[in-house]
C-alpha cells in the first residue's frame, strides 16, 4: 500500500463529523472514549443543526457546510454518517479537499460510485475506509484467524441472516428509494461482508426478493457460489424478526455466532453436538470505536487503505450488491 506524505504524527487524531443523525452521535461519543482522539469540528447543510450538535457533545466548532467543514485546516480526518445516497458527495468533497475520510457502509450507492471515490483517494494521495465495523471487531477477527488457522477445516457453507420487524411508514429512509433504502444495503451488506471476509469473492451471485410498494428490497435471499464449491446462504429483511446470526461450517467442525453477529463479543466452537470452546472477545464502548482505533493506526503510519478493509474488498461487495438489485428488480433514482 502506498504511503502519503503527510502522515499524522501529533498526540491526538482530529476528527471532524459530518452529518449530526443518530449514527454521527453515537460514533462521537464512542471517539470520546479515546485519548487520542479528539473531536474539533462537525459540519451540517445547517449552521442550526451543526451548532445544536456541537453544543451537545462539546465540539468546539460548528460549520453550516460541508465544504467548511473539509476546508477546516485543524481537521485530519472526517467521518461522514450521512444517508447512502450522499455519501458520495460527501466523501468525493472532502477526498478532493485532501482529507482523509472514514465513510459510513455501504460505501456508495453502487460500484460505480465507490470506484470514482477509490480514484479520488488515490490521486489526493490520503487514507479512505469504508466504516464496516464488523471488519475491526475482535470477534471477527479472532474468528478469521481461526478459520485460515483450520480450526474448522475447510469452510464449506456460510449462513447469516440480519432482519428486523422494522416499523417504519413509507416516508422513512428505510423505505425510501431516493435514499438509497431497503434492506439490502442497510442489512444485507453485513451478511455479504462477513462472507467476504472468509470465503473470499463469489464467482455465482444468485438472488430472489420481495419489494416493497415504494419499489426498495423488503426481504432479500442471496446464494453465492465461490471458487471451490464453497456457497453462503445469506438472507435480510425490514420485515421479519430473524436471527441475526452468523455460521461458519466446515468439514471438520462450525463456528456459530448467535443474536447480534455484528457486533458479537464472543462466538462457539462446535464439532457435531460438541462444544469444544466458547470464545470471549473484548468490545469497547458502543462497538464504532473499533473502526475509529484502525483509522487512527492507519493514519498515523501514513497508509491510504486499512488491510483490514481495502478498497478491493469493499469493491467485491458494492459489485455483488449491483448484481443483487439487478436481478431482484432494485433501481435508485440517483
Amino acid at each position: 500500500m502506498r504511503r502519503y506524505a503527510d502522515a499524522v504524527t501529533q498526540t491526538k487524531i482530529r476528527w471532524g463529523i459530518l452529518a449530526t443523525g443518530g449514527i454521527a452521535a453515537t460514533f462521537t461519543a464512542d471517539l470520546q472514549t479515546l485519548d487520542d482522539a479528539e473531536v474539533v469540528a462537525v459540519g451540517s447543510r445547517s449552521l442550526e443543526a451543526a451548532q445544536a450538535f456541537a453544543d451537545c457533545h462539546g465540539i468546539p466548532r460548528a460549520h453550516g457546510s460541508w465544504a467548511e467543514l473539509a476546508a477546516d485546516p485543524e481537521v485530519d480526518i472526517v467521518y461522514i454518517a450521512t444517508p447512502h445516497s450522499a455519501h458520495h458527495e460527501a466523501a468525493a468533497l472532502c477526498l478532493d479537499a485532501g482529507k482523509a475520510v472514514l465513510c459510513e457502509k455501504p460505501l456508495t450507492l453502487d460500484a460505480a460510485q465507490a470506484e470514482d471515490l477509490f480514484r479520488r483517494a488515490e490521486a489526493a494521495g490520503v487514507f479512505f475506509m469504508e466504516a464496516m465495523w464488523t471488519r475491526t471487531v475482535p470477534a471477527i477477527l479472532r474468528m478469521v484467524e481461526m478459520v485460515r488457522a483450520g480450526a474448522i477445516g475447510e469452510p464449506r457453507l456460510i449462513t447469516s441472516d440480519f432482519s428486523i420487524s422494522f416499523t417504519g411508514g413509507p416516508e422513512h429512509r428505510m423505505r425510501n428509494p431516493a435514499l438509497g433504502g431497503g434492506a439490502l444495503l442497510d442489512l444485507g451488506v453485513y451478511p455479504l461482508a462477513f462472507a467476504q471476509l472468509v470465503l473470499g469473492s463469489p464467482s455465482v451471485v444468485q438472488a430472489v426478493a420481495t419489494l416493497t410498494p415504494e419499489g426498495v428490497d423488503d426481504t432479500t435471499a442471496v446464494t453465492l457460489v465461490h471458487p471451490g464449491g464453497a456457497v453462503a446462504a445469506l438472507t435480510c429483511s425490514i420485515s421479519a424478526d430473524g436471527t441475526w446470526s452468523a455460521t461458519v461450517a466446515g468439514t471438520e467442525g462450525r463456528i456459530e455466532f448467535g443474536r447480534g453477529f455484528t457486533s458479537p463479543t464472543s462466538f462457539s466452537l462446535y464439532r457435531g453436538d460438541d462444544l469444544l470452546e466458547r470464545i470471549e472477545e473484548p468490545f469497547l464502548a458502543g462497538g464504532m470505536v473499533h473502526e475509529a482505533i484502525e483509522a487512527q493506526r492507519c493514519l498515523r503510519e501514513g497508509l491510504q487503505q486499512s488491510p483490514l478493509a481495502p478498497w478491493s474488498e469493499t469493491l467485491t461487495v458494492m459489485r455483488t450488491m449491483d448484481t443483487v438489485r439487478a436481478q431482484v428488480g432494485v433501481e435508485y433514482p440517483a
